[in-house]
């Protein structure tokens, strides 16, 4: 019996392939023969895990003639991946991808390492800081004195807990946009709420138009809900959102959601502007279009001076084009997974009926935490101490990567906690291939587009800071060099790891 789960079918393998740059060749160097130069496209592209382990390869014959490539060249290249154990064969069954002995399986996302490997490994892949002191320990205190009423009932509250739904919707109302608790359901953080709302709008084969780039994390939560992405590009540098683009696809794509950050865009930072938010909600409206507003970052403005537009929903006044997603993950601790959706009360009734066959409610203690952090200032507090790191963060990496890295380019941004960065003409999966020999975990720009899109780029968070960004950035440096010079195939011995 064939052991492959899933199927990658000639045309998509050569799309994916053909996104990755040429690695460029230094002084002296020679171009690998191209069926090494094939082997080790796949294998990059299994490493990252945009080709899954398990999945069944094309037929020689169909690689070959998608790739405009002779027979001979598609075999030699799975020959190889045979014996580096990136290829499992078996007569009659075809071949499909692997992952060796000891080598952990790629995830699809931007998941966070173990903590036993924060030693010897710096951690660029997850934009998520440590929790803000005192205030985590004081909210769950808060949260235990309130629990004891909670603890004599049933404890499943699909919509949220009454209190907290009233504290956030009082927010909104304080933030010009009267809200109702009836417009509110709590959710087990921002992707509890995307999973929801793609479940409810986004049936499979269903078109979901998205920025491009996007979160990476989304964008493969809606691939596996089936969805059919439709890229949208962003303006260049922190320009933000090209209007008419997305003009032209709604009307044209007719999509049924749309999913776009308007405040410090993950990952290039942009921040969209009244003007664009108003004629994108327009847009959608016309198109019949429901617009998911992602406001996970919204508080994390860095600079003083910084005048944070309206919300996306308040050029929404009729509450039927909009749907707003918030969280407590990014702002305040990504281990608070406490999230929110809001939107029109019969879209909200709907969510909360679907909830019975998902995950049923979100804890009540993290709730109540969340609840106290609102009602007693404890998260204005605790969001300033965030923004200082976060800023003071940024111009470390910033600072480190224009002196060790100069050829790198990328638009400092005002807020949120990610750079976008192009790589000098380098390939950001041979980057992040590279950087895990050196001790630097870095997610490639692919992950954040769609079929392949931003192979010259990677995505840096405001994560490190002082002595460890300047580290981060000789390693990054070091990974460099090395593909630079052509020092990445599938055999032989990986250089030594930096010691943290």
């Amino acid at each position: 019996m064939a052991k492959w789960t899933s199927a990658v079918g000639a045309a998509q393998l050569a799309r994916l392939l053909g996104s990755q740059q040429e690695r460029p060749a230094g002084p002296g160097t020679r171009r690998p023969p191209a069926y090494r130069a094939l082997a080790d496209g796949i294998r990059l592209l299994v490493l990252e895990g945009r080709v899954p382990a398990a999945a069944r390869l094309p037929a020689e014959r169909e690689l070959a003639l998608a790739l405009t490539v002779s027979r001979t060249t598609v075999a030699a290249a799975y020959e190889a991946l045979r014996a580096e154990g990136f290829l499992e064969s078996r007569r009659g069954a075809g071949s499909w991808t692997a992952v060796p002995a000891g080598n952990p399986l790629p995830a699809r996302g931007l998941e966070p390492l173990p903590p036993e490997t924060l030693g010897s490994v710096i951690d660029l892949g997850c934009a998520s800081l440590p929790a803000p002191e005192p205030w985590l320990t004081r909210a769950v205190q808060g949260a235990l004195e309130e629990l004891p009423p909670y603890a004599h009932t049933h404890g499943d509250y699909p919509a949220g807990l009454p209190a907290l739904r009233a504290m956030i919707a009082e927010r909104y109302t304080a933030r010009g946009i009267p809200t109702m608790p009836e417009q509110i359901m709590v959710t087990t953080g921002a992707m509890g709420a995307m999973d929801a709302l793609c479940h409810l709008f986004g049936g499979r084969g269903e078109r979901i138009a998205v920025e491009s780039p996007s979160y990476a994390n989304i964008l493969q939560l809606m691939r596996e809900a089936g969805a059919r992405l439709v890229p949208v590009a962003m303006a260049d540098g922190l320009g933000g959102w090209e209007v008419d683009r997305w003009r032209q696809v709604l009307r044209e794509a007719a999509p049924r959601l749309a999913y776009v950050v308007a405040d410090f865009h993950n990952p290039t930072g942009a921040l969209a502007d009244e003007d664009q938010r108003r004629r994108l909600v327009e847009a959608a409206r016309s198109a019949g279009t429901v617009l998911i507003a992602d406001e996970t970052m919204t508080e994390l403005w860095l600079e003083e001076d910084v005048e944070m537009p309206r919300p996306v929903c308040a050029f929404d006044p009729a509450g039927s084009t909009v749907v707003t997603v918030g969280s407590a993950s990014k702002a305040f601790w990504a281990g608070m997974r406490i999230g929110w959706v809001r939107a029109a009360p019969d879209v909200i009734r709907s969510l909360v009926a679907s909830r019975a066959y998902a995950d049923l409610g979100t804890p009540v203690l993290e709730q109540l935490a969340v609840n106290w952090l609102f009602g007693t200032g404890g998260w204005e507090q605790a969001v300033a101490v965030r923004r200082e790191q976060a800023r003071e963060n940024r111009d470390a990496m910033v600072a480190a990567l224009r002196r060790e890295l100069p050829d790198w380019e990328f638009a400092v941004p005002r807020g949120g906690l990610t750079l976008w960065v192009r790589t000098g003409g380098l390939s950001g999966s041979r980057l992040a291939e590279a950087g895990e020999r050196f001790g630097v975990r870095v997610p490639s720009g692919p992950r954040f587009g769609v079929d392949g899109a931003f192979e010259g780029y990677v995505r840096l968070p405001f994560t490190v800071g002082g002595a460890v960004a300047d580290e981060a950035a000789l390693r990054l440096a070091a990974a460099a060099r090395l593909v630079r010079e052509g020092g990445l195939t599938g055999g032989g011995e990986a250089p030594p790891a930096f010691v943290a």
